[in-house]
């Protein structure tokens, strides 16, 4: 069955999404607010402005009402929730169907760019209510490796760090790098899943380098921003015996974006989407147009799948606009970094 493309692809998620018989509790009652008719008045991608950015509901939505009644009884999903960097963590459910499928995508990406097979995984990614870690372990598992975790809460160390204790977020942050450190030293690991803070840390330890660089074929990065200099210097000088593959992702994303494979080491990391379910747009965040290609603007993201729609939703990050792969929708991002302020919270990135 070919994959759904372009308008056509808008349309049947319109249809399933506001269809009493298949969407969900929380989209069939939000349809009767709505200025617009979304069967009728949504027709393809550029119409999916249309929509409010309603995430912050999912802050306190019951979540039960966002899982598409098109599902029926006896179906699994997963409820995850965000790191909670602009407030209160917001929830969303990943339906079986769709996390496997974001997991093979996934998995397919990073063939693409030579990540070997049959190694085992290091995840120092957020677990718990977070998707980023069930997504390392089914990832490793699919890949025909074993996943090793540490415990590592977001939230305590924003929270931390937002109270200006600084010296207890060291702490924390010291805990995660000594558990990293036992993993390594003891377990034959290939792939390390980590945040750029986390490999900066490691990257002050001659000994852990020096393991990296022994044992990791491949970093994979992601859950908070890493400027082009401090990329630069990790994959030359810091870990010149791995690959680095970068990934940018959200819970409101529903999953994540990779990095472009075949990129020289002189261009900047461009981040690709899961097309057509998950799309990019980099807007003027005063006007709300799109800018042109190669000028900056804010993030935004559209998810539609079976699982779940949420479109127009604000990141609180800004890009440099690339165009997509050839047959690709939406755009693609480049240098990535956080505002400083989103929805008026201060935005504190701290490990993840």
């Amino acid at each position: 069955m070919a994959e759904p493309q372009g308008a056509a692809f808008v349309r049947e998620m319109m249809r399933w999404h506001f269809g009493p018989e298949t969407g969900s509790p929380f989209w069939l009652k939000r349809a009767g607010t709505l200025d617009f008719d979304p069967l009728t008045d949504v027709r393809d991608f550029d119409d999916l402005s249309l929509f409010p950015n309603l995430v912050d509901e999912l802050r306190d939505v019951r979540v039960r009402d966002l899982i598409p009644r098109g599902y029926g009884d006896g179906h699994s999903a997963g409820v995850y929730e965000s790191g909670g960097t602009t407030g209160q963590p917001k929830r969303v459910v990943f339906a079986a169907e769709w996390h496997r499928r974001s997991v093979e995508w996934f998995s397919e990406r990073l063939d693409a760019h030579g990540v070997a097979r049959d190694v085992d995984w290091l995840s120092a990614v957020p677990t718990g209510p977070h998707n980023v870690g069930a997504m390392a372990v089914d990832t490793a598992a699919l890949r025909g490796g074993l996943n090793f975790a540490i415990d590592l809460d977001p939230r305590w160390v924003k929270k931390l760090l937002a109270d200006g204790h600084t010296d207890m977020a060291g702490a924390y942050t010291d805990h995660l790098v000594e558990q990293i450190a036992y993993i390594l030293s003891s377990q034959d690991v290939g792939v390390l899943f980590a945040t750029p803070p986390m490999l900066e840390r490691l990257a002050q330890r001659d000994d852990l380098v020096e393991l990296v660089n022994r044992k990791i074929r491949t970093i994979i990065w992601g859950g908070t921003h890493l400027d082009a200099d401090t990329r630069d210097l990790l994959r030359a000088e810091v870990f010149p015996n791995t690959r680095l593959v970068g990934g940018y992702g959200s819970t409101m994303m529903l999953g994540t974006s990779v990095e472009r494979p075949g990129l020289g080491d002189d261009e900047p990391c461009v981040f690709d989407s899961f097309a057509p379910y998950t799309t990019f747009r980099v807007v003027d965040p005063g006007t709300g147009r799109v800018v042109p290609y190669g000028e900056r603007g804010q993030v935004v993201v559209h998810h539609m799948s079976r699982t779940a729609l949420l479109v127009n939703n604000v990141e609180r990050d800004h890009a440099t606009r690339i165009a997509p792969v050839a047959g690709g929708f939406g755009d693609s991002l480049a240098d990535v970094a956080p505002v400083e302020s989103f929805s008026g919270t201060k935005v504190i990135e701290g490990v993840y």
